[in-house]
């Protein structure tokens, strides 16, 4: 179903796999008296903080585990039947999308999108944010899916992206404290048009501000679901609108609705937008974030276009904050498929071997370069893809002049690079894991997985973590030549992207979040 790759489920309590109660008993009681070595840090934001380079500093992480014996297994979560989406991490809190197979809390019955607060501990659940289906049109708000957009977390704020197309401001510590406001309607934010509202208990999401980004100035149209991962930068919160097409997948209802807009992260009022018109030329939807990086001394954002066109921007000044809505400046704009179609792209649907092409990855920023995939719908367009590498000092139209290299693959990609000591890691839909010289786009190895790759690979500690939707789970040495370390089989699918934080790495499988760490830390 071509809604899988945006779809997260969350937990229904946590779950010990037999023969390691011990072991996680024990791992409580480290915590508890033994300091741990200096592990990195937190991951409160989906890929490495601007850059979106799927690269993490954690060192110490396991080079296997065993889920029957319980070895380097820390916890387990039920997160549902379809968990997409990746957690992160932050102030001793895990953040994963969820629905509500199983309820947590009696009174939310029914098919409903989730966020779940988990205590990094253990697993157990703090609170939860349970949000109503859109109605009358499964194409807006996809049934049974999770909240599919991972959460970024400043201090004692998380901001996100429901199911509903709406971003919403979060309290960290949930109810536990209190109401806090201006936004005082969980009660009946919680509820389906039309029902009582429910009473907020301390099991429930704290809403500190909400924008409906399918109103107002915004004015999206909604498709399958919302995927964002907000970047912030000072007092702004960068995002992907999710603008697509309707429910015939051949018209875009809101042409002139932006790609990229940004709000203030005090309040959630709308200050930039993007008046690219990228709409007319998006063959599904806008899910691609954006990044961030600095250009001789000028901070650029980076973003990918449902349209296939690579886009850099002036960042806004973080201490003159607009008055009224600004239209983002563009420095420059690189089309990733020039030969394309670029008229009537939904003719093309169904064409395996003409169509527009899409970027659904992030484009990571990477010694004044962009790194980006670009090729084919998944599902409505032709099967071939590239990962480009762009000169990001340039300006203006460098569609003919910024590429510096183009790296075929034959299959689509979803993914977002990482790349660490000059090599660059990659998946495509063929199962492949790639190794490329990021410098000059010659291959060093592939390695083939049982089936699809939709998330992307984490380079962490030395290693290459990545999985498949054949539910294997591999780990291989960051390095030129291949080297296996290990391969799991997992309970399910796997189509999301493993993180690390503080010593733990984390696996998210359409059916389970593992929470993986040496035993001996």
């Amino acid at each position: 179903m071509k809604t899988l790759l945006l779809q997260t489920v969350a937990m229904g309590g946590i779950m010990k796999p037999s023969g390691i109660i011990g072991s996680c008993a024990l791992g409580v009681v480290y915590m508890g008296i033994i300091s741990f070595p200096a592990f990195a840090a937190d991951q409160p934001q989906w890929g490495e903080r601007y850059s979106r380079n799927m690269v993490s500093a954690e060192t110490g992480l396991p080079s296997t585990f065993n889920l029957e014996t319980g070895e380097n297994v820390l916890w387990t979560a039920f997160p549902g039947d379809k968990t997409y989406g990746s957690p992160t991490v932050a102030e001793g809190c895990v953040f994963i999308g969820a629905n509500n197979i199983k309820p947590r809390d009696p009174r939310h019955h029914g098919d409903r999108g989730v966020l779940l607060c988990l205590d990094e501990a253990d697993g157990s659940l703090r609170w939860q944010l349970v949000v109503p289906r859109l109605t009358g049109d499964k194409y807006k708000d996809w049934p049974m899916i999770s909240m599919s957009s991972p959460p970024t977390v400043e201090g004692d704020r998380v901001y996100t992206v429901t199911n509903r197309f709406e971003v919403v401001c979060l309290d960290l510590k949930g109810q536990s404290n209190g109401n806090d406001g201006p936004y005082l309607d969980e009660g009946i934010h919680m509820v389906p048009a039309g029902a009582a509202p429910l009473e907020v208990t301390a099991l429930d999401a704290d809403i500190i501000w909400i924008v409906d980004m399918k109103a107002g100035e915004i004015g999206m149209y909604p498709h399958d679901s919302a995927y964002s991962s907000i970047l912030l930068d000072g007092p702004y919160l960068y995002l992907n609108s999710g603008n697509g097409v309707d429910n015939t997948h051949q018209k875009i209802r809101s042409p002139n609705a932006p790609s990229l807009v940004v709000l203030e992260k005090e309040t959630g009022r709308l200050v930039a937008k993007d008046e690219e018109m990228m709409g007319p030329g998006t063959i599904h939807a806008t899910w691609s974030s954006p990044s961030m990086g600095d250009i001789g001394g000028k901070r650029r954002v980076f973003f990918g276009g449902g349209n296939g066109v690579c886009y850099a921007f002036e960042a806004l000044d973080p201490k003159a904050i607009p008055e009224s809505v600004q239209a983002l400046k563009r420095v420059w704009q690189f089309d990733g498929d020039p030969t394309a179609p670029k008229e009537n792209v939904h003719d093309y649907l169904r064409n395996r071997e003409v169509s527009s092409s899409n970027i659904k990855g992030m484009p990571v920023f990477y010694k004044e370069r962009i790194y980006v995939t670009v090729g084919g719908d998944i599902w409505w367009g032709k099967e071939k893809s590239w990962l480009k590498c762009i000169d990001a000092t340039q300006q203006g139209d460098i569609t003919k002049t910024g590429e510096l290299w183009s790296y075929q693959m034959e299959q689509h990609s979803s993914s977002t690079a990482a790349i660490f000591e000059g090599l660059l890691f990659i998946t495509d839909c063929a199962g492949l894991l790639h190794c490329i010289d990021a410098e000059t786009g010659l291959p060093y190895w592939t390695h083939e997985l049982k089936r699809q790759l939709w998330g992307s690979a984490l380079v962490a500690d030395g290693k290459v973590y990545v999985g498949s939707h054949g539910g294997d789970f591999c780990i291989l040495a960051a390095a030129k030549e291949k080297q296996v370390l290990a391969t799991i089989q997992l309970d399910s699918p796997i189509a999301s992207t493993p993180v690390a934080a503080n010593g733990v790495l984390y696996v998210t499988t359409l059916k389970q979040l593992y929470a993986l760490a040496q035993e001996q830390r």
